[in-house]
């Protein structure tokens, strides 16, 4: 199972999830199952997993460091002077 970035993806990674039929969610990828890159798993938004979890599809989300790798690439880590 791989993100939208084709990068690999694993259960208790921090994610974040472009679902283009809700708000995009900051949470970890929970209950994913490997073979998969589309409804598989949740996005834990809470401290504990919920029932309200939402649908993790893995070609709509990011590893959250890689989407932090962005920012800082378009210099936008830095709060303007």
């Amino acid at each position: 199972m791989h993100y939208r970035n084709g990068r690999q993806a694993r259960n208790g990674d921090k994610i974040l999830s472009l679902d283009c039929l809700e708000e995009p969610k900051i949470g970890i990828l929970r209950d994913a199952i490997p073979g998969n890159d589309f409804c598989n798993g949740y996005v834990q938004v809470g401290t504990s997993p919920s029932k309200d979890d939402p649908i993790a599809c893995m070609c709509d989300c990011l590893k959250w460091e890689d989407v932090v790798a962005i920012l800082k690439e378009k210099g936008l880590d830095q709060r303007p002077a």
